[in-house]
């Protein structure tokens, strides 16, 4: 009898060592190509089409750290409503780091806006690390009375709905931080959409809006030749490119703050040595003097952050911008 049991002890044993060395055999490759990431290109998908911010901080960035990991990092742009086109790419593709994803602030505002995203962002990615932060710079025609941000402000309050700022669609970055630039500083003004950055600037310097919010690369050259006044900036502290202009809370509109992002994640199930080797990469090429001022010239801040604080920002704008398109009543496309 008690050769008996300890032949099934033996026999369970066995057993246990065959699974063990079963999972080892399985996981082995997986974790031997992780460990020598990356060995072929990777894929980069954008929900934007050539030339924006996030395509240029994209290509600004993945050309360092292709140097860095000796491999190249190809861009592909994959524009689409709410970033479904190019999120379908990353997440149909093998999750081994191979195919990555730019997410954005505008990943947190299609959450709330779109009403068949089709894909989670918080559960369906993993986050690797930011890439660049940017404010909105808020400009007046230069010739016009409102010389600052006050201005505005008070111009709004005497003569609530006479005033229109102008930002592209509605829905965008832009177009939200004029929503909340009206809660906050309290004014009633008309708030005018148009297709493109060029079309706000014309209609600012026809006079057919009072203010436009932009990003700083659309203006730029506006505010070198002196067309528009930059009168305040949408982060909680001055930017490093306009030194001299206060920020929308410095300027009286209260509580406000809105700063959009690009970053990087991969599809849920990536390996954490991929990560963990990307983000380390990343941390690296961003704090690269070179990097920092290609990216300053465009008025994006390069800075690199941990998984969980990129996933923190995440999370924290789809609460925000979630509740100003609510208040705004803007109807889900």
């Amino acid at each position: 009898m008690a050769g008996g049991k300890g032949f099934s002890v033996n026999r369970h044993g066995a057993s246990i060592a065959a699974m063990i060395a079963l999972i080892a055999a399985l996981l082995m490759p997986q974790f031997t190509q992780a460990q020598n990431y990356p060995n072929r290109p990777v894929r980069l998908i954008l929900p934007f089409g050539p030339g924006g911010v996030a395509d240029v901080t994209a290509r600004i960035v993945t050309e360092k750290l292709g140097e860095k990991l000796g491999q190249r990092f190809i861009i592909e742009n994959m524009p689409g409503a709410g970033g479904i086109n190019a999120a379908r790419a990353v997440l149909s593709s093998p999750a081994d780091g191979y195919t990555l994803a730019l997410l954005s602030n505008g990943t947190a505002i299609s959450v709330s806006l779109f009403k068949n995203l089709t894909f989670n962002p918080v559960t369906d990615f993993v986050p690797v690390s930011s890439m660049g932060y940017f404010d909105f710079i808020f400009v007046t025609k230069a010739s016009s009375p409102y010389r600052t941000l006050a201005d505005v402000i008070k111009a709004a309050k005497d003569r609530p709905g006479a005033l229109n700022v102008g930002t592209i669609n509605v829905g965008s970055t832009q177009n939200l931080s004029a929503q909340l630039f009206k809660s906050t500083a309290g004014v009633d003004v008309t708030i005018v959409p148009f297709r493109s950055s060029p079309e706000v600037l014309i209609a600012l310097l026809r006079g057919d809006i009072q203010m436009a919010i932009e990003n700083y690369s659309a203006v730029q050259s506006n505010i070198a030749d002196k067309a528009v006044t930059p009168v305040s900036s949408s982060g909680l502290a001055r930017t490093t490119f306009l030194p001299d202009v206060p920020t929308v809370k410095e300027a009286g509109g209260a509580d406000f703050e809105a700063r959009s992002w690009n970053a990087i994640f991969a599809p849920k199930g990536t390996p954490p040595e991929v990560i963990r080797t990307l983000n380390a990469a990343l941390r690296e090429v961003l704090d690269t003097p070179d990097l920092k001022k290609r990216a300053l010239d465009l008025g994006i801040e390069a800075k690199a952050s941990s998984p969980e604080e990129i996933l923190d920002r995440l999370q924290g704008d789809i609460d925000k911008w979630s509740a100003v398109i609510e208040r705004a009543g803007i109807a889900k496309q």
